[in-house]
């Protein structure tokens, strides 16, 4: 089968050739899918998509004339694919569920430990020579409360980790995860723990609900200093909103991995020119803010898995079989 991969990067190449072994005729093509590339899955039977690429109504229209049949999802996130649209095209859908979540989890641990303990501060001022202590000062991380918005595995893992430093742990989720619940994590409503939590992960997938969960409302209901980590999506937090925390104070630290205009962004090479966003700029002006480019779920272990699932999903496709990870309505 022929399937035509938008936002192919270096890794991708790699990986999914490697897991494909040769099974089906990948095309690689760096530039994202949107309306005006559409066209390019011409002679495709399937389209190999990443959280940057666009599915809505007028580009899986166009895949399904193009005689586009199924789209081969290598991530978790399904926010950019209209799934009732798919459906009436006859285009069917999959994902790759879990892939690490102990990476993500760790990579949020990491920016929380960063940014307490100022590790990026003080690797620039030991390069230039400056071994002073001043603006360096962390707190213990063991007896504070934690607050993990969303347990599902990634949460579960992240909740670990914060048990294992000795933190208290609140947790808010739609229903209870027993492994959480085993872990010791206390369930709780999210105005309680945006109250009692020192430091706030989100680890929830986007959806009506959860869009701008981190707002002024609820800045205004957590404690001054709060520290707030996003390696979940973009949108949950709303950008200026927060840059008024950062200013008064409210905010004590926050560091994203993921941002909600990063499309065009995150992922490209920008060091050549001045960046255009100008809420990303003001964010990168703050020495308590930490910023990286959505590679919490980048390592050897998680890429791997991805290929895998991946093509184990088209494979499933392929065949006819029922596909245990594809998405419905």
């Amino acid at each position: 089968m022929r399937v035509v991969v938008f936002s192919a990067k270096p890794h991708d190449r790699v990986f999914l050739s490697e897991a494909n072994a040769g099974r089906h005729e990948l095309v690689f093509l760096e530039p994202r899918l949107v309306i005006e590339t559409a066209s390019l899955a011409a002679g495709a039977q399937a389209v190999c998509l990443f959280v940057h690429d666009h599915a809505d109504e007028p580009i899986l229209a166009a895949l399904a004339g193009l005689g586009v049949r199924h789209i081969a999802l290598r991530c978790a996130g399904f926010n950019n694919v209209d799934l009732a649209s798919a459906a009436r095209h006859g285009i069917s859908v999959a994902r790759v569920p879990a892939y690490s979540p102990h990476g993500v989890a760790e990579h949020a641990a990491a920016l929380l430990m960063t940014l307490n303990r100022r590790v990026h501060r003080a690797y620039l001022r030991v390069r230039d020579g400056n071994f002073a202590l001043e603006g360096l000062l962390g707190f213990d991380l063991h007896g504070k409360t934690v607050g993990v918005v969303g347990t599902g595995k990634i949460g579960v893992c992240f909740a670990a980790i914060m048990r294992g430093f000795g933190c208290r742990v609140l947790a808010h989720d739609i229903a209870q995860n027993p492994e959480a619940v085993a872990l010791g994590v206390e369930y709780c409503l999210l105005d309680r723990l945006f109250a009692e939590s020192h430091v706030i992960s989100l680890h929830c997938p986007l959806t009506q609900q959860t869009r701008h969960i981190i707002s002024s409302a609820s800045l205004a209901r957590m404690r001054n200093g709060v520290f707030i980590i996003n390696t979940g999506r973009g949108p949950l937090i709303d950008t200026a909103a927060v840059i008024r925390g950062l200013k008064s104070g409210r905010i004590g630290a926050l560091a994203i991995d993921v941002y909600e205009e990063e499309e065009g962004v995150f992922y490209e090479d920008l060091s050549g020119g001045i960046l255009a966003d100008d809420q990303l700029a003001r964010l990168l002006t703050f020495p308590n803010v930490l910023v990286t480019s959505h590679q919490a779920f980048f390592t050897r272990e998680a890429i791997l898995a991805i290929a895998k699932t991946t093509i184990g999903n088209l494979d499933d496709f392929t065949a006819g079989r029922a596909c245990p990870n594809e998405l419905r309505i």
